[in-house]
């Protein structure tokens, strides 16, 4: 290869991890449009001015087969082919395929913008054990972990043990003979 060349083997390994982002049932061998968008947006093939989304949905829609849903790596080559063009206009085919390739090689989903769970003061105060009072400090133990039921409700003993209960004998010899 010449000085400046990118290695397929890195941008195949770029197009399974962008095939497999947000499917748990992908394989890494195609890729469906939404995940061709992401890729071109992640890795700034899509400048807003000469490539746009449009571009790139027409262009992966072109290469797909008619009823697929997937482009595979030979199809995705191809729409990059399209799309090089677009986006270095002046500049010889393999050129701009190299450099489009460069902007790909080692790249992988951003998840930039993905909600992250908030955590405020109110909401730790709200869940600290430790500063419940009355009935609801019953529900705990030390560690601030829940009870279960066993917090919740008076269970009674089923043991069969009564505390209070005179008598000589036990309950059936007395019922049975009085």
């Amino acid at each position: 290869m010449a000085e400046g060349t990118v290695s397929m083997a890195e941008v195949e390994t770029s197009f399974q991890k962008f095939a497999v982002h947000g499917d748990t049932k992908a394989t890494g061998k195609e890729m469906n449009g939404k995940n061709f968008v992401k890729m071109c947006k992640d890795c700034h093939i899509i400048d807003g001015k000469n490539v746009t989304t449009t571009d790139v949905d027409i262009v992966f829609s072109k290469v797909k087969a008619k009823s697929a849903r997937v482009i595979t790596f030979e199809q995705f080559n191809e729409a990059l082919t399209e799309l090089a063009s677009k986006r270095f206009k002046g500049k010889s085919k393999e050129e701009a395929v190299q450099q489009l390739y460069g902007l790909i090689a080692g790249k992988e989903p951003a998840n930039a913008g993905v909600t992250k769970v908030a955590k405020a003061a109110a909401v730790d105060r709200l869940t600290d054990t430790t500063k419940y009072t009355g009935s609801h400090k019953e529900r705990f133990d030390d560690s601030g972990k829940g009870k279960g039921k066993a917090g919740r409700e008076n269970i009674p003993d089923t043991s069969g043990y009564v505390g209070a209960y005179k008598g000589s004998g036990t309950y059936d010899e007395k019922v049975k003979n009085p």
